[in-house]
């Protein structure tokens, strides 16, 4: 899955010169929290209703809400927007655009292709990714357990799952919180099966260390 996948390709934006009045009406309008700021065709920064919010107090908690409108209006989207902007490319994978949301501590990424910008993807999205990889809003059951890092670990566990009668739609591991020579594995199923047979043997198998839940 690429970035492109799932990006949101219809973008508005604002410039650098325009006042931040009208940035805010538009986040407001569109129910949007970001904005590219665009100058000559090229992505300089990026501007977000946190940045709008962290700068106005900053800049007006001496002044009465006629005095602050009146001073957002003299304030152009140059002085408050982040720069310079992180991009990042179509045909990036997806998980590396949430490596790059996370460890850079920001909402989006403007998506730029030969220096234009063809989209933008935000954690927003990144949730959406999430819920359609797992599966879960398709239902089924959740089996979670340790399971030796050992090749062939993770399908003897899920050739239980398909003894019983299910079929799988997602399988998840990671290494974090797992023990010592181990990964920690998350199955949903599909398709209906034998639940409390299924659960048992997973129970007797991989003993306290499986979780499992319907639906």
């Amino acid at each position: 899955m690429l970035v492109k996948d799932w990006m949101t390709t219809y973008v508005h934006t604002v410039g650098p010169d325009d006042p931040i009045n009208d940035a805010v009406l538009l986040l407001k309008e569109k129910n949007i929290r970001h904005l590219p700021v665009v100058e000559k065709g090229m992505v300089v920064g990026v501007l977000s209703d946190r940045d709008i919010k962290e700068y106005a107090p900053s800049k007006g908690t001496s002044l009465d809400i006629y005095e602050l409108n009146y001073l957002l209006a003299k304030t152009s989207v140059r002085q408050v927007m982040r720069r310079p902007a992180v991009t990042i490319g179509p045909d990036v994978p997806v998980e590396e655009a949430a490596m790059m949301l996370f460890d850079q501590r920001i909402g989006c990424l403007p998506v730029v292709d030969g220096g234009k910008l063809v989209g933008i993807i935000s954690d927003r999205d990144m949730y959406r990714v999430l819920v359609e990889i797992t599966g879960a809003r398709r239902g089924g059951s959740r089996v979670s357990l340790a399971l030796d890092d050992r090749p062939g670990s993770i399908k003897e566990a899920a050739d239980v799952l398909r003894k019983h009668g299910y079929r799988l739609q997602s399988i998840m591991s990671t290494h974090e919180k797992a023990g010592p020579g181990q990964r920690y594995v998350v199955m949903r199923t599909r398709g209906e099966g034998d639940y409390e047979a299924m659960r048992k043997e997973m129970k007797e198998t991989y003993g306290i260390n499986v979780r499992v839940r319907k639906g």
